[in-house]
């Protein structure tokens, strides 16, 4: 079975100065990435509160970020033969996406579209509980872009095999 791709994006915090700071994907086969995002000059909004969720510091996103052209190319590298990636928190995400590939000067060779397009009524009842549950069993970390999006994967697939 073919996995979607997940995509997630970790921020600066919400609302209206936010912007990415780590994309991750959950891969068709599974496998995952993550890239954090070196904030560009005029990115100055910071908020304290999302640095506590995510766990990473505007310090370390100047240290080991990398540059937003770079990431925008990896990220057409990686889905441009896809055409498309799933997102959970897609007013979000497709805002920060669209901010990445403007300062990097791009255009997506991929669409994001909204996870919800591809679940059933009963995955949605499901999708709670299941995502907690994994969370659970296998420790996972919130929170960050990669293991973020792979959850989302985990969680569709465990829904799936519990509509059949």
């Amino acid at each position: 079975m073919t996995l979607p791709i997940l995509l997630d994006i970790e921020a600066s915090g919400f609302g209206r100065g936010s912007y990415p700071i780590e994309v991750g994907l959950a891969r068709s086969d599974g496998s995952t990435c993550a890239f954090l995002i070196q904030p560009l000059d005029e990115w100055t909004h910071w908020d304290p509160k999302a640095e506590l969720l995510h766990g990473i510091s505007r310090g370390r996103l100047k240290r080991e970020g990398y540059p937003v052209v770079e990431v925008a190319r990896w990220l057409n590298d990686e889905l441009s033969e896809a055409g498309i990636a799933y997102s959970d928190s897609w007013g979000y995400d497709n805002t920060w996406l669209s901010l990445l590939f403007h300062h990097a000067g791009m255009l997506p060779r991929f669409r994001l579209e909204a996870l919800r397009r591809l679940l059933n009524d009963r995955q949605l009842a499901l999708w709670k509980r299941t995502k907690e549950a994994l969370i659970a069993e296998r420790g996972i970390r919130r929170h960050r872009a990669g293991e973020d999006a792979r959850l989302l994967q985990l969680t569709y697939l465990r829904t799936l095999d519990s509509t059949t």
